[in-house]
């Protein structure tokens, strides 16, 4: 297997690869890293299903989808908000409805370091868009997904490192809230909703894996200051230098390459090595506890106890009980 890195883009990871005929579910294709992943899987041929809140946004966004799509590839898109749960059993309803079979389910979508404030249902922001959003849409149409060889991809993020979840307190009802505390659960969380859902899916030949896609420029980083995104990457610096001089300095990733992961992930990869994992740079992250390492995934967000105890929780926040 060709082996791809972090300058690898969505192109060079699906190059000779023709995805005609395979059917994916990408959510968040409004903006971004979305509508780089829909655009590629349509130029290699596959249909494509664009989840986004704004279908007004996404329908401009997503020229480029439209414009290279190939082989006969296509695009269609479906209406979901992730931070309303009605919005999301709509969408699902309308997919199961439907009845046709996903190859791939590509957990796009995120929300990053917002204000404090509730989704619709009453969850803090970041863990009800990211984790109890996508809870909810990709369980209620796990029955799609194929069997023997269907995947699902969480895009999870380096983030996941400033927190684990807090399963008795997801809201902050107790806690003081910090927009990057609460963005870390929530990446947490998208890596431990992948290792439960690999579990229980696993026996039907269906894997689940989520990634971090890198440091990229996109509207994900609205809420961030100057400032913030400034003192941000002095921090990675500064851990840099204390993990030695082989570290590479931080740099910016394009769209494409910030995409690669996820394709490589759901379309590239053995299925055998990356389900249950977290996956960085197009390659399976290595397990790391060292605070002055920006690489790596962090023990606890691997942990299969904690991957139970967080699916039993939401499904006690989100009042259904998914088999």
């Amino acid at each position: 297997m060709t082996a791809f890195g972090a300058t690898s883009t969505t192109d060079e990871v699906l190059a000779g690869k023709n995805l005609t005929g395979k059917r994916v579910l990408v959510t968040g294709v409004s903006a971004g890293l979305g509508v780089e992943t829909a655009r590629t899987l349509a130029a290699h041929g596959a249909t494509v299903v664009g989840a986004a809140r704004d279908l007004d946004k996404a329908h401009r966004a997503t020229e480029p989808v439209r414009r290279d799509a190939a082989h006969g590839g296509s695009l269609e898109l479906v209406a979901c908000d992730l931070a309303s749960l009605k919005s999301v059993r709509a969408c699902a309803d309308a997919l199961n409805k439907a009845g046709k079979a996903f190859d791939v389910i590509i957990a796009n979508a995120g929300i990053m370091a917002t204000p404090q404030g509730k989704t619709a249902d009453g969850f803090e922001t970041q863990f009800g868009t990211n984790h109890l959003g996508h809870f909810v849409l990709v369980n209620r149409i796990a029955g799609l997904l194929k069997k023997d060889g269907g995947r699902l991809v969480n895009l999870s993020s380096a983030g996941h490192r400033f927190a684990d979840v807090d399963l008795d307190d997801p809201n902050f009802a107790r806690t003081e809230y910090a927009p990057f505390v609460a963005y870390g659960r929530s990446k947490t969380a998208n890596v431990l909703f992948a290792v439960e859902f690999d579990r229980r899916h696993k026996p039907q030949g269906i894997r689940a894996t989520a990634v971090h896609p890198g440091g990229i420029q996109t509207e994900l980083g609205r809420h961030m200051t100057p400032e913030t995104t400034a003192a941000m990457i002095k921090s990675i610096e500064e851990a840099n230098k204390a993990a030695g001089a082989s570290a590479p300095s931080f740099s910016w990733k394009t769209i494409p390459q910030g995409a690669a992961t996820s394709v490589w992930a759901g379309f590239v990869a053995p299925a055998e090595e990356v389900g249950g994992l977290y996956c960085e740079d197009c390659h399976v992250a290595e397990r790391n506890d060292n605070p002055a390492s920006r690489g790596g995934i962090r023990p606890y967000a691997l942990d299969p106890a904690r991957a139970k105890a967080l699916w039993a929780k939401s499904e006690e926040m989100v009042g259904e009980t998914f088999n």
